[in-house]
């Protein structure tokens, strides 16, 4: 039998752990494919990455650099001086700035891949090529005349010996017909040889477009402004400090200038421990002093000092024209740009989506110089992995334990926690925590725990109602299934009240009636009698022909058990009456009832054979509260409890002393009453008659007799006669005739059922 239990028994919580473990898992395991890069999701990779931007984007600084400052061919300029600025005016702003303003070093943002055409000796040369080709000795002083007229030659002579990085950019990858090389390189950061000791993931480069060899040829420093690691959503967050080419390592340009701010020092990868050189073990780039925290791409995030316009922006034809001050300028690292939308130099960032590219530059110069850097670590996805494993652990342990509430409860308070830990790593460490992923995978487990239990609850309240749904009322059920209560149909012991009713000379009424009407009649009958015990939430143990046997405190525990089976048995009285008016339309007979009530301990479960089963009640308890059923008639009264039942009633309550009884087939005698609702309720002449008819129960067991029976006969008498006074006027007659003797215990035995 203990296999048809339904509550949370140690196997149906065994398997409901189970599962939601094998769910928890499952997440995990999803989760930790996309962290390792074997199955990355695009949604979680961009959650990740917003919430990078929005910590980025609380803590801005939202100050203006002055070491660094970015001049600008902005529109003024363009419109002023004209694009492309002609190399000679180029070789003219060098020169104000290092003569004039004294800057400490310049970067420059503009590629120079292709020979000015404003220059005056391609004028020449293209004279003496077509029109004045005739024309005799010009082309011999063409070639005397060119040099002077040459802007190119007069921007690389301003760039010799200066502190100037030249820009170019890589090529990741090469499409048809591509040029794999155009234009020269400096040389590299790090050669082919020193390189092969590395064993780390650098972006490499199939190709590069440089600078014009002379100009390049002026100056040992250059540096790329391309970014192969542009994240997905084309959004500019890290950019790799080096790549490799050839198999040597090239700085980008913000790497270049600022190590040639601070006069070319030596530049070394740091890992840990020192001789394992791989990109899982690199900790940070070191520039002489500077030590710059990268990722295993050797990468570094951008620190973006604020938005737009976080460092001085000044006018190229300011400067051309002398219009700035000195001061502005004075040993400060200058890099060379565009912030006009139309020469497409815009980027998307954290902090702004038409962003002007020099300015990223200038946030990595500015971040190296002042150790702003955020460490993003090679381990980093060690570290998403790790959070998670403590998320689903926290998570998979508590959760089964916890109503659906308190369960969200716990999944924000993990969120806040991975948050707050997140965000002061950020802040006090410049560590860069996994954040939008364990959040996402907090809400998942939540969700996922949330529908499990949901679909265990449902089937809970499916089971519930098929097993107890032909017992007891709807809405029982549905708080049965509510309740969280462990409702078990396996056997066990209960303190519970239990009531039987029963028609009184159905035998006769049977044997009068068609079997099609005493149907019909019993019919009705009983759909009333139900109704009254589910709304006082009793459960119908089961019809026996015209008597009924329901009970209290069961499969629900009820600490009210016994006053809603009074309550239930008093009803059951009245309603009867309430069918009268019907019955006599139809010609049927009045009915009258017997209702007796018990309380004690009962065994309650299922019970019966392998072949039928039935959730039923059993003992010693229920067998008295039928005996007290069948006393009803022999005392005239509808209903009766026993001194249990009583003891178990609310303390407002009055009962009526019936008698103390042995009945058949139980040795100990018990008190019978019979209930009479709350002593408010009850007319206070009535409830004078009860104190005198417990004074007359009192001198009757003391076999005073005829002090009880003038007692009795003096009720009778009175305006509310009951059947009982008649009973014990005669049984005192009785015994006056037969002394019972002194040993008497005032007990009355009846020998039949």
């Amino acid at each position: 039998m203990r296999g048809l239990g339904l509550g949370l028994g140690a196997k149906h919580k065994v398997r409901r752990w189970a599962i939601r473990l094998g769910l928890g898992l499952f997440v995990f395991a999803l989760f930790v494919l996309h962290s390792a890069g074997y199955a990355p999701m695009g949604l979680l990779t961009q959650i990740e990455a917003w919430t990078y931007d929005e910590r980025i984007r609380l803590t801005l600084q939202n100050t203006v650099d002055d070491k660094v400052v970015i001049l600008d061919m902005d529109d003024r300029t363009l419109a002023a001086e004209g694009w492309p600025l002609p190399r000679d005016r180029l070789a003219e702003l060098l020169d104000l700035l290092f003569d004039r303003y004294h800057i400490r070093a310049l970067g420059s943002d503009i590629l120079f891949s292709e020979p000015d055409r404003s220059s005056g000796a391609a004028l020449l040369e293209r004279l003496a090529a077509e029109e004045l080709a005739d024309l005799p000795g010009f082309a011999k002083r063409v070639a005397v005349l060119a040099p002077q007229f040459d802007n190119d030659r007069r921007f690389a002579e301003a760039l010799k010996g200066r502190a100037v990085v030249l820009a170019y950019f890589f090529k990741p990858a090469l499409m048809p017909g591509d040029t794999p090389i155009s234009g020269a390189l400096c040389a590299p950061l790090v050669k082919d040889n020193a390189a092969a000791l590395y064993a780390v993931d650098f972006a490499s480069a199939l190709g590069f477009t440089g600078n014009l060899p002379g100009l390049q040829g002026a100056t040992p420093h250059c540096g790329y402004f391309d970014n192969p690691l542009l994240d997905a959503d084309g959004v500019f967050r890290r950019v790799p400090l080096v790549q490799k080419y050839a198999g040597a390592l090239y700085p980008s340009l913000a790497l270049a200038l600022t190590r040639l701010s601070l006069g070319n020092p030596p530049v070394e990868l740091q890992f840990s421990p020192p001789d394992v050189r791989t990109s899982l073990n690199i900790e940070n780039l070191v520039v002489g002093d500077l030590v710059v925290p990268v990722d295993g791409t050797v990468a570094a995030l951008v620190p973006y000092r604020g938005r737009f316009g976080s460092f001085r922006y000044l006018s190229v034809t300011d400067v051309l024209h002398g219009r700035v001050d000195e001061t502005l300028l004075r040993d400060r690292i200058v890099l060379l740009g565009t912030s006009a939308a139309g020469l497409f130099d815009l980027r998307s960032t954290p902090v702004g989506q038409n962003y002007a590219g020099v300015e990223v530059h200038a946030n990595l110069v500015s971040g190296m110089l002042e150790g702003r850097i955020k460490r993003k670590a090679p381990y980093y996805n060690g570290i998403e992995v790790s959070v998670l494993l403590v998320i689903v652990l926290v998570v998979g342990l508590a959760f089964p334990r916890l109503s659906p509430l308190a369960g969200a409860g716990l999944a924000v308070g993990v969120i806040a926690a991975v948050i707050a830990l997140a965000m002061w790593m950020w802040t006090a460490s410049n560590f860069v925590m996994p954040l939008g992923v364990p959040v996402v995978f907090t809400l998942v487990l939540l969700m996922g725990h949330l529908l499990v239990g949901y679909l265990f609850e449902s089937r809970r309240a499916r089971d519930t109602q098929l097993k107890f749904g032909q017992y007891v009322p709807p809405e029982v059920v549905e708080e049965m299934s509510a309740s969280g209560q462990a409702i078990s149909m396996e056997g066990e012991s209960r303190e519970m009240s239990v009531l039987f009713t029963d028609v009184r000379g159905f035998t006769d009424i049977s044997e009068k009636m068609e079997v099609r009407d005493l149907s019909a009649l019993m019919n009705a009958f009983l759909t009333r009698q139900t109704e009254v015990i589910q709304r006082h939430r009793g459960t119908i143990d089961k019809y026996m022909g015209d008597a009924i046997m329901a009970f209290w405190g069961a499969p629900m525990t009820d600490e009210q058990h016994a006053q809603r089976a009074l309550e239930a048995g008093m009803e059951l009285v009245r309603a009867v009456r309430g069918l009268d008016d019907a019955f006599a339309r139809r010609g049927w007979p009045p009915l009258y009832v017997g209702v007796g009530v018990n309380t004690g301990k009962m065994h309650v479960g299922n019970m019966g054979s392998e072949f039928r089963v039935a959730y039923t009640v059993i003992g010693d308890a229920v067998n008295l509260g039928s005996r007290v059923e069948s006393l009803t008639k022999e005392y005239g009264v509808s209903i009766l409890c026993t001194e249990w039942t009583r003891a178990a009633a609310p303390q407002d309550w009055s009962f009526r002393e019936v008698d103390f009884v042995r009945v058949k087939g139980r040795a100990e005698p018990v008190g019978i009453y019979e209930p009479l609702g709350p002593k408010e309720a009850l007319d206070p002449a009535l409830r004078h008659d009860l104190a005198r008819h417990r004074g007359a129960m009192i001198l009757y067991r003391r076999q005073r007799w005829d002090e009880a029976e003038a007692e009795l006969l003096d009720l009778s008498r009175s305006e509310r006669p009951h059947r009982i006074y008649e009973l014990f006027i005669e049984r005192i007659r009785e015994l006056r005739s037969k002394p019972p003797g002194p040993a008497w215990d005032g007990v009355y035995t009846f020998h039949h059922k």
